[in-house]
């Protein structure tokens, strides 16, 4: 059987963290991005989700996340409804639970993409409906699917070879995803950052346990040049966020600024074909508000990555936001008509 003709087997499931997959349902989704992403390409892409209505709610916003879902959906003949911070009454005048059993009877999917992830459980355990989780305050299951398509494409090993290193606040979804799907797919997994940044106990328990199966080796460590030796890829992300209390930037500055993906941390990995990933949006230089805020109060002209590293051929990261589309576009085919 060929690679694109293998079923997944994930028609009516829902994605709410990656550990909801095995190792071969995620490497049958990256095989079905590929697929979906040469159809594109290509001009010969089937409609698979014709008469398919699909809600996406937002309360935090997203370039990525948003586009991926109503590009993929539009492209495979569904169509979405978008709802913003202000436009449902998830939690404050409704319960999530109603809210849930409300949209399971109009849409055939939906997309959440918010703050405590046992919203998400609730809209996937009372819709009806697969659910599935564009970002919660535990979990980035979509943006992961992305991240590994992108590296099986700047890579010739098996992703079982794959060295990969996350650097700096690595206690967030996006960390806790990275850590627990390289623990899934067998890789040598690292993560570089300050004690009191690094996951959780409890998200490193179930990287463990992942890892007991697919021989994955994991590092946890707060020496930045220690995680990156002969690393294959460099993961970041961003530092402080809009809306985030400003009397605390100072500290985490100060904390991160030994985790700044720069010359000489890509330099200290020794691997001249290192290539650098995040997840977006990056403050590498003072060309947005918060940089230039940043660089006025604290004398920083990039935070979590330097504008040398983002802008230079080791920088992979406008691949990895395409992949989105691609990836997000074959968990709604996957779910919705059983690819």
């Amino acid at each position: 059987m060929k690679r694109s003709e293998i079923s997944i087997g994930l028609r009516g499931r829902s994605l709410l963290k990656d550990a909801d997959l095995t190792k071969e349902e995620f490497i049958g989704l990256l095989d079905l991005s590929d697929r979906l992403r040469r159809e594109k390409w290509s001009g010969t892409e089937k409609r698979l989700l014709k008469g398919k209505n699909i809600a996406l709610i937002f309360e935090k916003a997203s370039t990525r996340t948003r586009s991926a879902f109503e590009v993929g959906a539009h492209d495979q003949g569904a169509s979405t409804t978008y709802m913003g911070p202000e436009e449902t009454q998830l939690g404050h005048k409704e319960t999530v639970k109603d809210t849930a059993r409300v949209l399971g009877r109009m849409f055939d999917g939906i997309e959440f993409r918010g703050f405590a992830h046992h919203d998400v459980e609730l809209l996937a355990e009372f819709s009806g409906v697969p659910v599935w989780n564009g970002l919660t305050d535990q979990w980035h299951p979509t943006q992961l699917l992305a991240d590994m398509l992108t590296i099986r494409d700047h890579t010739v090993k098996p992703l079982e070879q794959v060295a990969l290193t996350y650097v700096g606040d690595a206690r967030n979804n996006t960390a806790n995803s990275l850590l627990c799907v390289g623990a899934l797919l067998g890789l040598d997994v690292r993560i570089g950052a300050p004690a009191s940044l690094q996951p959780s106990k409890e998200v490193q328990e179930i990287a463990q346990q992942l890892a007991q199966y697919s021989d994955a080796r994991i590092l946890i460590t707060d020496h930045a040049q220690e995680a990156v030796a002969n690393t294959d890829f460099i993961y970041t992300d961003v530092w402080v966020s809009m809306g985030e209390p400003t009397d605390s930037w100072a500290e985490r500055i100060k904390l991160l600024l030994p985790y700044q993906v720069n010359e000489s941390l890509v330099k200290a990995t020794k691997n001249p074909d290192v290539r650098f990933l995040h997840c977006l949006p990056a403050l590498h230089n003072t060309d947005t508000d918060l940089g230039a805020e940043l660089d006025k109060k604290y004398g920083v002209s990039a935070l979590e990555v330097t504008d040398e590293v983002f802008e230079s051929k080791t920088s992979i990261v406008f691949d990895q936001a395409e992949n989105r589309l691609h990836t997000i576009k074959a968990i709604m085919v996957a779910t919705l008509a059983g690819v």
